[in-house]
């Protein structure tokens, strides 16, 4: 299994509180990794774009979970 699956797997497992804590913790990431490279001080340039995705994919789960919530309330 890719690392992306895996991600995405646990994920799907999380609850959306904690996808909303799980986001604020890769933006956290995120403004480091840019605080770092703007220093000089990254190592691998691949993270920021590992954060991004990341970012996005939780963004997706939020919303997916949202619809689905919403969803379950339409028993017209």
């Amino acid at each position: 299994m890719t690392r992306r699956k895996k991600f995405v797997d646990e994920l799907n497992g999380k609850s959306v509180e904690d996808l909303r804590e799980s986001l604020i913790e890769t933006k956290e990431e995120l403004f480091n990794l840019r605080f770092q490279k703007a220093t000089g001080n990254l190592e691998n340039h691949r993270n920021i774009r590992r954060a991004k995705r990341d970012i996005a994919r939780i963004h997706t789960v939020i919303r997916e979970k949202e619809l689905e919530n919403a969803g379950k309330g339409d028993n017209k």
